[in-house]
């Protein structure tokens, strides 16, 4: 297979450091069914909007890049320098953790460095809150320092649980030497800290077939036991269980078994696998495990794989077996740019999590394709497909008001992105061109008819818009009310879903 061609996922066969400037290249894509439109790129901001430090960013001053902001006092940053996330919500609020980055800038512990926090009220408006740590937990530290390493700057992919009245955070730390990673724990008393180191949890040594210890999840089953998934690179998605008492390994010294793996083209990995995410949904009764693919500042994006035990097997939506080698789908997030605007990559490294109303989101960094070392928070509302699968929200959650969509309200003018996947070999040095998934012209007649494909009808039963081709292919969405962020429009309706290979559709109606 070339590794280059694109392919449906019906046919589809670890952090090393955070990248700065990229240099963008063009790719072949899919022949559009309709005439494509190549976005705008727009000018980045040399100061950034009226941003004061210690209050939330307001929505109307989030910029794409944030030159003026980057520098300068950290309680300032909001949803800014925001890499790898995980979300709890405890009271009244949402607290978000993170990898220590910074743009433009070095990590310092205490001050830009040591799990930054932030909170919101309502999943827009963010507020720097400092950092978990003002030194390297002390457990982890030894451990790198022991096996001939130093430890990086900054601490990596975070993990929040609250188990009983304690708050429990996971932290990475790795070093310049490979695979020489540990996963550690702190815990506190309140989402804010003060945060007390409780031991290491898993580990990873150089040159060792396992995985790199880095990026945990926890998740308690509904048997009450608590799981964590973690890994990147080498070996894959691991699952280990843990004791509930102590939020450390059940077992001193496992490093659990894989549950997930990338596949290869011609001896060689597909691309990294990272980030792992579980999450129960009660209504199916299934986890689901979500799991970042591909370099993180360029083509990274979202796979799922769901299991009726946190134990797996995991299975894919052609129902194969996640830990083999080969890649699964379906891919839910994925680098896109609609028109008017140069696009978002490193769309991934999931943090999903329930909010108000038992509805799901998912939380991940954007990087502006005009200028990619800047790194802005995401969140998306996930909805649920009849069948049981998970699809993400075309534009960022801006807490819309939701009404029910009429037919008649959905005839227009539309753009329509339709997910390809090159398979690209390789990391950072191989994986350079962010494959960004362009949107093409879409127009949905009052009559039931689709502009430019004859033959192609679309019907609507709330909240589900099917669009139906003259080649035969099906594409079933879920229609909602969210803020079309390129346009700066409080309000559009957009689109999500899936075709019948679970190739993922997004659509926003121009308003």
């Amino acid at each position: 297979m070339n590794p280059t061609q694109r392919i449906p996922f019906s046919r589809l066969a670890g952090s090393f450091g955070l990248a700065a400037v990229l240099v963008l290249s063009s790719c072949d894509k899919e022949p559009p069914i309709f005439e494509p439109y190549e976005p705008v790129i727009p000018p980045t901001c040399d100061t950034c909007k009226n941003v004061s430090p210690g209050t939330p960013v307001k929505l109307e001053d989030i910029s794409d890049t944030y030159p003026g902001v980057a520098a300068g006092d950290p309680s300032a940053w909001g949803p800014y320098n925001v890499h790898d996330p995980v979300i709890l919500k405890e009271g009244d609020y949402y607290y978000c953790y993170n990898t220590d980055v910074a743009f433009g800038r070095t990590v310092e512990f205490g001050k830009t460095a040591g799990h930054q926090i932030r909170r919101s009220r309502d999943l827009v408006e963010w507020e720097y809150r400092g950092t978990a740590f003002t030194e390297y937990p002390p457990s982890g530290k030894k451990y790198i320092e022991d096996g001939g390493g130093t430890p990086f700057e900054n601490l990596w992919a975070p993990c929040i649980l609250k188990h009983e009245n304690e708050f429990r955070l996971y932290y990475s730390l790795s070093s310049a030497v490979p695979r020489l990673s540990c996963i550690g724990m702190a815990s506190a008393p309140h989402p804010e800290g003060p945060w007390t180191e409780k031991g290491l949890v898993v580990t990873s040594v150089p040159n060792g077939n396992m995985t790199n210890a880095i990026d945990p999840s926890v998740i308690v089953d509904e048997a009450g036991r608590h799981w964590m998934f973690y890994g990147s690179s080498w070996d894959g998605i691991y699952r280990l269980e843990l004791d509930p008492a102590t939020g450390l390994s059940k077992a001193s010294g496992s490093r659990g078994v894989r549950v997930a793996h990338r596949g290869r083209t011609n001896n060689n990995t597909n691309g990294n696998i990272e980030g792992p995410e579980v999450i129960y949904n009660e209504e199916f009764g299934m986890y689901y495990l979500f799991i970042a693919y591909d370099w993180l500042a360029t083509k990274y994006n979202v796979r799922v794989v769901r299991s009726s035990s946190p134990e797996g097997p995991f299975y894919d939506f052609d129902g194969n077996i996640a830990n083999t080698f080969d890649d699964n789908g379906p891919m839910i997030v994925a680098p896109y740019a609609f028109g008017g605007h140069s696009g978002w990559q490193g769309v991934s490294h999931p943090g999903v999590f329930k909010g108000e109303n038992n509805e799901f989101f998912i939380a991940h960094q954007g990087r502006p394709a005009v200028s990619p070392a800047y790194m802005v928070l995401h969140v998306r509302k996930l909805f649920w497909t009849e069948d049981g699968w998970p699809v993400a929200s075309p534009q960022r959650y801006a807490n819309v008001a939701q009404s029910p969509v009429s037919a008649a309200e959905l005839a227009g003018n539309w753009e329509r992105i339709r997910f390809g996947y090159r398979i690209v070999p390789g990391f950072a040095d191989e994986q350079t061109d962010p494959d960004l998934q362009l949107a093409t012209a879409l127009t949905l007649n009052a009559d039931g008819t689709i502009t430019g494909s004859a033959g192609s009808t679309w019907t609507y039963s709330s909240p589900w818009l099917t669009l139906s081709w003259a080649d035969g292919r099906t594409e079933k969405v879920h229609v909602s009310r969210e803020r079309d962020w390129e346009k700066q429009v409080a309000s559009t309706l957009v689109f999500t879903g899936f075709d019948g290979d679970g190739t993922a559709v997004w659509g926003k109606q121009l308003k």
